[in-house]
């Protein structure tokens, strides 16, 4: 991580947490003051004219995305991390966006129309092929998606019935983040935050635990029976028959009274393991990073029964008002500069693997140290549906349901 980025990260964690009195804070410069958490990005200014493009077709001189936070950011924050800027100045494409910080929310977005493209995971871009709320790229106009990782390439969360539905745009595990205080010894199974044990500190785990609180959180939970309960049969998380998925659900209502809370914000989380007393969670590298720039005594790692992932699709959408600005875009994403400096913000991987070397702001390690070997260990988001490789799978509705009474203590 760079220095520019570790005194951000500061700043915003000491910021969301109200930590501003606690003298590790009070080092952070104050020139960086705004959060990355808010919901609508600094309105862009009016579109510039029209102008065409190298197949003299017209821009319409602005763009409509939604995204996760972080994933589209103009140096608001830092000015070191800013790759809209140079994408409006060239194309007259001025950029607005709307940040969702679930895939459930982006969903919901996107059906609401107005948006030309969307930052989608793998458990809401299956929902959108379905509802045909976007649609196929033309790759003859993204000439760059042949520099994107070939393991990405024909992905199944969107590259379905023969057709791309978006472009790779980043990717990252699920790793489990741990207190080095509680665990002084790295931990080496999801056991330590589904079941209840007493930690090195002479503590139970309970009460002391973060779980994600969108429903695909499902599949983290089957990945572990994958290993604790063989004889289940489980062979991908995604795809749960009836007896699997009540032994799934078992567990996650077994895991409810270790949870102190269930967690969507990546800051809030953050706050949690700097004053909240949790010591372990599943994560994004996001709060990794985030929590080892501000000094605190936290560590990670991809357990043996493997993780989750987010692996993110710049996809567009059905109606786009804005398509040749929009084809701009996924071009310009796909820019190893671009993809690497989207990586080192956000503690994600590259959908390029030549943005792996010579960025400044990701350094050498950069992609090592956010688990571009771990991608074969990894069972990427995908949304699961009622058809499925053992003919018939529980799907995603009811993933929603069972899930949002649990965390209720239903």
């Amino acid at each position: 991580m760079s220095a520019a980025r570790a005194t951000t990260v500061m700043r915003l964690v000491c910021t969301a947490a109200g930590l501003l009195a606690v003298e590790a804070c009070q080092r952070a410069p104050d020139t960086v003051t705004t959060p990355v958490t808010a919901s609508v990005a600094t309105p862009a200014p009016a579109a510039a004219p029209s102008q065409a493009n190298a197949t003299g077709e017209a821009l319409e001189g602005r763009l409509d995305i939604v995204a996760w936070p972080g994933y589209v950011e103009r140096g608001a924050t830092d000015p070191n991390y800013d790759w809209v800027t140079i994408f409006e100045q060239d194309t007259g494409c001025k950029v607005h966006v709307r940040t969702a910080g679930s895939s459930d929310a982006m969903v919901q977005l996107v059906a609401q129309g107005g948006y030309d493209l969307v930052t989608a995971s793998g458990d809401a871009s299956l929902r959108l092929i379905r509802a045909g709320t976007v649609q196929p790229v033309d790759l003859g106009r993204v000439p760059s998606f042949a520099n994107v990782d070939e393991r990405l390439r024909n992905a199944p969360w969107h590259f379905v019935d023969g057709r791309h539905y978006g472009t790779p745009w980043q990717w990252l595990p699920n790793v489990l983040l741990y207190d080095t205080r509680a665990f002084p010894t790295a931990p080496d199974s999801w056991a330590v935050v589904f079941e209840e044990r007493k930690l090195a500190d002479g503590r139970s785990n309970q009460g002391r635990i973060q779980a994600y609180d969108g429903a695909i959180y499902v599949a983290d939970a089957a990945l572990y029976l994958m290993t604790k309960q063989p004889e289940l049969g489980i062979t991908d998380p995604y795809e749960l028959d009836e007896t699997q998925y009540a032994a799934v659900l078992a567990l996650l209502r077994e895991q409810r009274t270790l949870v102190q809370r269930y967690w969507h914000d990546p800051h809030v989380a953050v706050q949690d393991f700097t004053q909240g007393g949790v010591v372990a969670s599943g994560s994004w590298p996001f709060q990794v990073d985030t929590l080892t720039a501000n000094r605190q005594p936290v560590a990670s790692v991809v357990p043996r029964e493997g993780a989750t992932g987010r692996a993110d699709t710049t996809m567009l959408v059905k109606n786009a008002r804005h398509p040749n600005c929009a084809y701009k875009w996924l071009e310009w994403s796909l820019n190893a500069r671009v993809q690497g400096d989207v990586a080192a913000w956000f503690g994600s991987v590259p959908a390029v693997p030549a943005a792996c070397t010579d960025n400044a702001l990701l350094g050498e390690a950069g992609c090592a140290r956010n688990g571009f070997a771990d991608f074969d260990r990894i069972r990427f988001w995908r949304t699961p549906e009622a058809s499925c490789a053992q003919g018939a799978c529980v799907p995603y509705d009811r993933w929603a349901t069972d899930y949002a009474a649990i965390m209720s203590g239903r």
